[in-house]
């Protein structure tokens, strides 16, 4: 469990690592190929990253909470930010569509995700 955890953080630095790469300006720092090798290597990271998320199983009901918690606080840290980069995107008059469709997939996959569970249980 323990070396479980450190891998998924340690993945998890890297992957926000890679994120923060991608805020290259005009391209000042890092050349187009670079960029596309970023792009292949942020897309295996997340892979790992979600398969780490999928086959996380709790082994009592104290973990499953923790779980539960740590998804509702990500799942508002997201929204949060995408509604944030809306209003100013709003503001200025160019709305990105990437930030609605994001904000869209998360509400409709919790909906999704509640529909399922309710019928299930």
């Amino acid at each position: 469990m323990r070396n479980s955890l450190i891998q998924e953080i340690a993945l998890s630095l890297v992957l926000l690592v890679l994120l923060v790469l991608f805020l290259n300006p005009m391209g000042i720092w890092m050349p187009g190929n670079v960029v596309m090798l970023l792009v292949f290597i942020l897309v295996i990271v997340f892979t790992l990253f979600a398969s780490f998320i999928w086959r996380e199983k709790p082994r009592d009901e104290r973990e499953m909470v923790h779980g539960m918690f740590a998804g509702r606080i990500a799942f508002l840290a997201g929204a949060a930010v995408l509604v944030a980069g809306v209003i100013v995107q709003g503001i200025r008059h160019d709305v990105d569509i990437w930030l609605v469709i994001a904000i869209g997939a998360m509400i409709f996959a919790k909906i999704i995700s509640l529909i399922y569970s309710r019928l299930k249980n």
